[in-house]
């Protein structure tokens, strides 16, 4: 900005869209004969491209459409299904409806097996529980992680699904 272009050459655009190239020292007093800043657009260009205008403006107006894609912008949460080797019908039905339902709203979720004591011993049941988990959301999901053991839990992850319709 201003004084702080060390290019002896700039591309000046003034406010009116008018352009040429000027040395940098004409170019600074054309931009505070209009009371305004050169500020410095392009400076990987050759001569670097410089437009005249209000520079705290133009910084404010940044700031506001800055703001404006952090309003936009979604976070995607981690959500958390839990089961346990003998998870009833029902109580799975239940969970399933509300790992629909995350999806749906564009979160990811979690399942897991958790295995105490010597439920250990069902591994085979927490891996059909899973699968039939996934069989159930595979309209409105798609897998990021496969069901596998992470000590005493056997996890899988899915992740909501743009391209289906939900």
């Amino acid at each position: 900005m201003n004084d702080r272009i060390r290019a002896s050459e700039v591309r000046v655009v003034d406010p009116k869209g008018n352009h040429g190239l000027y040395p940098t020292a004409v170019a600074i007093q054309m931009a505070e004969e209009q009371e305004l800043d050169l500020v410095e657009i392009s400076p990987n260009a050759e001569p670097p491209v410089c437009k005249i205008m209000d520079y705290g403006k133009f910084r404010y107006e940044q700031q506001k459409k800055e703001k404006e894609a952090r309003k936009k912008q979604h976070t995607v949460e981690m959500k958390e299904i839990r089961f346990r080797p003998h998870t009833d019908t029902h109580d799975f039905d239940f969970k399933t409806k509300h790992a629909k339902a995350f999806l749906v709203q564009g979160h990811k979720v979690k399942a897991f097996v958790q295995f105490r004591g010597r439920d250990i011993i069902y591994k085979e049941h927490g891996t059909e529980l899973l699968v039939r988990f996934i069989s159930e959301l595979e309209d409105v999901c798609k897998i990021d992680q496969v069901p596998k053991m992470e000590g005493r839990r056997m996890t899988t992850i899915l992740s909501p699904d743009k391209k289906k319709p939900s």
